[in-house]
Formats: structure tokens, C-alpha cells, sequence
């Protein structure tokens, strides 16, 4: 398997990035259920506590992963149908979205924000800043769960694909 993408499948580097990216947003969906059904219980308490650090890691990635996608944007597989572009296309927006808008309310908050011990930005005194906050409030959580009906369209319409006779089995192209 080669490191760049070809026309029959991805590369070593988008698989990784692929399954690397979905297992941190199974855990961030982990974390997040847990946040919403088992407030205040050791077990919620673990996964919590790694939800913001992990979401900063998520949305750096994906900016590696889209420019890993330019830079082999002539030599990826065709997606099958607009359709299937299209998803792609919301998943991508939907993983820059929903980070940027908690680290937008969370920089807005007033509070610091150290993820892994780096002190990406510092807390300030006094009130915060409205129109930082209030689009995290009305928007994160929602849209990150726009973001699992998406993601468990893209597993559904896999295995379609995998099943189906008359449809091209896509999951060779990322799994071998």
C-alpha cells in the first residue's frame, strides 16, 4: 500500500487519517452520551474531561485531512454518485463547524482553554463576550448530532454498497 491515494483506493495516510478520526469521534460521542445520560458519575467524569482536549484534536485533523485530500484530489477513487459527494462534503463542513463554534464560545466564555498542558489561550476578568458564546450554546451540541445522523448514513450507505449487486462495493477502497 503507498502513503498517497490512487484511483482504485486510499492511501496509507487517508486510512489512517479515516479510522485515526473515527475512532476520536466515537469517543467524542461516547463522552458526549455520557455528559447528557450520567452527569455526575465517576464514569461520565472520565469521558468528559477529555471531550474538549480531543475536539481540538479533532478539528486539526480534519484541516490535515482536507489538505491531504487536495494535494491527491486527481488520483482519489470518484465517489460513486453526487449523493455520496455530497455527504462527504457535510461531514467535512460539519467537523470544521462543530469545534470551531466550542472553541469559539469557550475563547468567548472568558474561561482558558490548556488542552494536553498547552495553553492555547488564557481566561480574561469581567463578562463574557455574547456573540462568542451564543452561537456554541444554540449550535454545537445540535449540530454535533446532525453530525452522527450523517456519520451513521455514511456506515449505512456503506455496507448498502457492500451488499448490494448492483452497486460498487466502496469499503476495499478504505479497508483492505
Amino acid at each position: 500500500m503507498t502513503m498517497a491515494d490512487d484511483t482504485d483506493r486510499y492511501g496509507r495516510v487517508s486510512r489512517v487519517l479515516h479510522w485515526g478520526m473515527a475512532l476520536l469521534i466515537l469517543w467524542q460521542f461516547l463522552s458526549a452520551g455520557a455528559h447528557f445520560l450520567l452527569g455526575d458519575t465517576a464514569v461520565e467524569e472520565f469521558f468528559w474531561a477529555t471531550h474538549k482536549p480531543l475536539g481540538l484534536l479533532l478539528f486539526v485533523l480534519i484541516f490535515v485531512r482536507v489538505l491531504w485530500a487536495l494535494m491527491n484530489v486527481s488520483r482519489r477513487p470518484q465517489s460513486v454518485n453526487a449523493a455520496a459527494k455530497a455527504g462527504h462534503i457535510a461531514l467535512y463542513m460539519l467537523l470544521v463547524i462543530v469545534p470551531g463554534l466550542a472553541l469559539l464560545r469557550q475563547y468567548g466564555s472568558g474561561k482558558s482553554f490548556e488542552p494536553f498542558g498547552i495553553p492555547l489561550f488564557s481566561g480574561f476578568e469581567g463578562d463574557e463576550t455574547p456573540w462568542m458564546v451564543a452561537p456554541g450554546d444554540l449550535l454545537h451540541s445540535w449540530l454535533g448530532w446532525v453530525l452522527l445522523a450523517i456519520i451513521l448514513g455514511h456506515i449505512f450507505m456503506v455496507v448498502w454498497h457492500r451488499r448490494s449487486a448492483s452497486q460498487p462495493d466502496v469499503l476495499p477502497r478504505m479497508w483492505r
